[in-house]
């Protein structure tokens, strides 16, 4: 029998089946192609009755659908409450992210802090065929991003205290920093600079620069990323030329 402990269980006011029924939307929602029942059921670690009950209901309700293969995928009603769901400073920075790419030619982001953690809220990928690509709607926790570290910045250090409480500091990579004082002395430096950089922190091999917007609520930050190799000095410096006119422009 399959383990399901994957799935966060019920506990501090969580419903389980909603969770589950979430993780089953991020599952198809973060795969390149529709996916089987035995794979949606691997993704998240559900046992496959489960995962199987679960997505007659999502195909009920319209967020989930199921082609001729028997594969599933995710269904048109998503669309509209995606929609509803972008905040309205993603449309604004459109026109921003397309100029960021067009001036260091490396994948431009836009973030909020959503809670506890950085939810990417808009994107214009690179150019190259390599490139640095994170899902629009991913979200992940701030200390090990450069977007995160941007906007931790912009909070006092009691506020980043109880949020690290809260999330803790794993290490996605032999960079990432794992304590609260590591991070508060990285944040001051970014005060000092007016930008964060994330050096193969959240992923080897990738480098972002961050600027916070002014003023934004919730806190808000533009980024640019790349491969170490093509995120030089020169383009770091454009990047924060760039990066601070958007931010200012934004605001």
């Amino acid at each position: 029998m399959r383990s399901e402990s994957a799935v966060p269980a019920s506990g501090g006011g969580q419903v389980q089946s909603v969770a589950r029924a979430f993780s089953l939307l991020e599952a198809l929602a973060t795969a390149d192609t529709p996916l089987p029942l035995a794979e949606v059921a691997a993704r998240t670690g559900l046992a496959v009755p489960t995962a199987h009950r679960l997505l007659r209901t999502l195909l009920d309700l319209g967020v989930a659908r199921q082609l001729e293969t028997r594969d599933y995928a995710l269904g048109p009603r998503l669309i509209g409450l995606g929609e509803r769901a972008t905040p309205p400073l993603a449309e604004s920075a459109r026109g921003a992210l397309i100029q960021l790419e067009e001036a260091a030619q490396e994948t431009a982001n836009l973030a909020v802090l959503d809670g506890d953690l950085v939810a990417y809220v808009a994107q214009v990928p690179s150019r190259h065929r390599m490139r640095m690509f994170t899902e629009v709607g991913r979200r992940v926790l701030p200390h090990a991003s450069g977007v995160g570290k941007a906007m931790l910045a912009t909070l006092p250090e009691r506020r980043v205290r109880e949020l690290l409480s809260r999330t803790g500091m794993p290490a996605y990579t032999p960079t990432s920093l794992t304590t609260e004082e590591e991070l508060l002395a990285d944040l001051r430096e970014t005060r000092r600079r007016g930008f964060a950089i994330d050096d193969g922190e959240q992923e080897i091999g990738v480098r972002c620069i961050a600027v916070a917007v002014p003023g934004a609520v919730p806190p808000a930050a533009l980024s640019i990323s790349g491969p170490n190799a093509r995120m030089t000095d020169a383009i770091v410096e454009r990047a924060v030329t760039e990066l601070t006119r958007a931010a200012q422009e934004l605001a």
